[in-house]
């Protein structure tokens, strides 16, 4: 005679603690806040993205396509290619034509100031 064999019941899962499920739940948040705010506030400075808002008196180099321009400061003896010196500053503006005929002109905007470096081309060494 055989013995008949108790009925198969899968082992149940523990149930998980209150607090590792509410832990979870806060980082999750904490996390996608800090990923937003990073994004709209860091990101671009930290990744050098960001527009530069140089001072007369200092250089800068300028790179990339006319289009969208990377403007990034530097020494001015640094004998780099696209360097320029910033003559002046012409704040709330994005006319290029307040510079003049003699000068170079970029418009940026950086957050919600926008103005027009005026530059002057330093030959590369």
């Amino acid at each position: 005679m055989t013995t008949p064999s108790a009925p198969f019941t899968p082992e149940q899962p523990a149930p998980a603690k209150k607090g590792t499920a509410l832990l979870k739940k806060v980082g999750g948040v904490v996390v996608a806040v800090a990923v937003a705010l990073a994004v709209k506030f860091g990101l671009p400075y930290l990744t050098g993205d960001a527009p530069v808002h140089a001072k007369a008196g200092e250089c800068v180099t300028v790179t990339g396509p006319d289009d969208d321009p990377k403007v990034d400061t530097t020494d001015c003896g640094s004998g780099k290619a696209d360097l320029f010196k910033v003559v002046k500053v012409i704040d709330d503006t994005f006319d290029v034509n307040k510079c003049g005929d003699q000068l170079s002109a970029l418009a940026q905007q950086l957050e919600s100031d926008k103005f027009v470096l005026c530059l002057e081309a330093i030959p590369a060494k």
